[in-house]
């Protein structure tokens, strides 16, 4: 697992052993005065957006090949790879750059890239979480999403969102598919989410 789950354990007041479980679940539900549908909900979509908890900085080290699957009209063929493929930097300036609040002429897509457990992407979505939260450093140092914020910046993505509003409809298929579909922009991973969810869920009832 990550620093930034035993810095959560840490906070939570659980053994920081680094390992998400059945006892973090439950301190993290306590702690953030979350119901356990609210919690399931929320941590089961973390769960699957960083790889079980493993990530909390976009990996962006693509090949070629997964370059052309993922943005086929930024990258049609071979030729508009080059300098690209493998170079993450290069890359989230090229996806992210000009969008989202990301200057295009400057370094602010890696800068900005995706981070914390819900992988919160782009300026405007920094500088909305750093307003809300009265966090300015974020704004010069944007890594402390991925390593001291990393699960605050969630609960911001569902409370600015009002995934929690959908989340007290209870833990079923329905209304896991509608969060995926908020937090996704689609169902990729639906059935890990669905998966997680629902064992957090058991825990957390247990």
């Amino acid at each position: 697992m990550t620093e930034a789950m035993k810095k959560l354990q840490d906070k939570v007041g659980v053994g920081a052993d680094g390992h998400f479980g059945k006892n973090t679940a439950k301190a993290i539900a306590q702690h953030y005065e979350l119901s356990n549908e609210r919690a399931a909900h929320l941590m089961g979509q973390a769960s699957h957006e960083s790889g079980h908890w493993r990530h909390t900085r976009e990996n962006l080290n693509y090949s070629a090949d997964s370059m052309m699957r993922v943005w086929p009209s930024r990258f049609p063929d071979l030729a508009s790879c080059e300098g690209y493929s493998r170079n993450p930097t290069a890359l989230a300036n090229k996806v992210y750059g000009g969008r989202m609040g990301n200057d295009a002429n400057t370094n602010e897509g890696a800068l900005f890239s995706g981070k914390g457990y819900l992988m919160i992407t782009g300026k405007n979505n920094y500088r909305a979480f750093s307003s809300d939260m009265g966090l300015p450093e974020i704004m010069t140092d944007p890594d402390l999403v991925a390593e001291d914020y990393a699960f605050d910046t969630a609960m911001w993505f569902f409370n600015k969102n009002k995934l929690f509003d959908i989340a007290d409809d209870g833990v079923n298929d329905e209304t896991i598919l509608k969060i995926t579909r908020r937090v996704n922009g689609g169902t990729h991973g639906l059935t890990d989410r669905t998966g997680e969810t629902k064992k957090i869920y058991e825990w957390l009832n247990a």
